[in-house]
């Protein structure tokens, strides 16, 4: 892709009028890497305010147009899951680069059709897995790749977001997220976890449910079970669960995570006065059975008090810029990392094949849940030979 003179990317928003907007705070912290040229979005009444918002020129309601007309270099997808393939695929097949919300696609079919469009551009495609950006996870991150934790073999990730009021006010959630059954939408549990088991993907996974206790107010049963967990086998041996619950009732704990190693752990914070914690054998060498109590001395610290130390610079040169961005600076950092790749400075972190990890295993977890929980196979886009 060859860029403007300036080396300014310039950017299209889809979806400007709800999830895109969000990325105003990200976008002017970058403002002189990249500029919002275009916005686009069907909610024609407030498009323009909209587009004054995120400081664009132009503004289409048909995407198509915006792709074809809008002199881009790139466009971030912040629409519904099911436009994500079709928009993400059209603009890669003019050479224009994608940052695509999650997930990446709703089918595997879909994914397919994703990874043959990808082979065919010279555009980066990224995905836009937010929660991989969150402090913690890349301070936890770092550490295990330093050998902290020696062999990690467990992993937890949890999104617990009751939706049924949001469904009502965005409808494609109703039949995209609450109305399908099984781990419809783990990548902000599990996207973090593969990068900390740095290398490896889910080769197999088993989902089950809790049942159905909830309706929506047309009376109708939601599709996906109230609590949702899904087991994945990793390709190096070790085993990582997976709890989606979109629909209880109860407080969220959106960004819940934990992961045993052979010399540490982790567990993130649960609410209230509860703090991230961390347990680590090099910080702590005379805890444990060989300690002179009859009891266990394993020691938690709070991660915070110590967790800067492991940030990589580039996270820490962009802590106050992403401080005013959403989900935890996560929005900002993705961006960062998105125009980075553009600009072949540094290999695009979340690429085709680490998006197809990270989605491929929800999409297969609905197939298991059918089939009463049977332990299924992971497709690895690496090996598709027909795309």
């Amino acid at each position: 892709m060859i860029l403007t003179m300036n080396n300014i990317i310039r950017l299209g928003i889809a979806g400007a009028c709800s999830r895109g907007s969000a990325f105003k705070a990200a976008c002017d912290a970058l403002a002189d890497r990249v500029t919002v040229q275009a916005v686009c979005d069907t909610n024609e009444a407030d498009l323009p305010a909209a587009a004054e918002r995120l400081g664009a020129g132009e503004q289409y309601t048909d995407y198509e147009a915006m792709i074809d007309n809008g002199n881009l270099d790139a466009v971030i997808i912040g629409t519904p899951m099911p436009l994500h393939v079709p928009q993400a695929v059209a603009a890669l097949d003019h050479g224009i680069s994608v940052l695509s919300e999650v997930t990446a696609g709703v089918s595997i079919d879909e994914c397919r059709v994703l990874v043959r469009a990808c082979r065919r551009s010279d555009a980066v495609y990224m995905m836009g897995e937010n929660y991989t950006y969150l402090r913690s996870n890349i301070a936890v991150r770092e550490m295990v790749r330093r050998g902290m934790f020696g062999e990690v073999y467990y992993a937890e990730g949890e999104y617990i977001h009751e939706l049924k009021k949001l469904n009502e006010l965005t409808p494609w959630r109703r039949k995209w997220q609450t109305g399908v059954n099984g781990v419809t939408y783990g990548t902000h549990s599990l996207g973090p976890i593969l990068q900390w088991f740095h290398g490896q993907r889910v080769v197999a996974v088993c989902g089950a449910g809790s049942g159905h206790h909830y309706r929506d107010p047309r009376g109708d049963e939601y599709e996906n079970e109230d609590c949702c967990l899904m087991l994945c086998r990793l390709s190096g041996g070790g085993l990582a669960t997976i709890r989606v619950d979109m629909l209880s009732n109860r407080p969220h704990n959106m960004a819940g995570y934990s992961l045993q190693g052979t010399d540490g752990c982790y567990e993130s914070a649960r609410g209230l006065t509860d703090k991230d914690k961390i347990w680590l054998r090099a910080r702590d060498p005379d805890g444990g059975p060989g300690a002179s109590s009859h009891d266990f001395t394993y020691q938690w610290e709070a991660l915070e008090s110590f967790d800067g130390r492991y940030l990589p610079n580039w996270y820490k040169a962009g802590m106050e810029a992403a401080r005013e961005a959403g989900h935890g600076g996560g929005d900002y950092f993705e961006i960062l990392d998105f125009i980075e790749a553009i600009a072949g400075c540094r290999p695009c972190p979340i690429g085709i094949h680490e998006a197809m990890d990270m989605t491929l295993p929800g999409l297969v977890s609905q197939r298991s849940v059918r089939q009463g929980g049977s332990w299924l196979p992971v497709p690895d886009s690496r090996e598709w030979t027909d795309v």
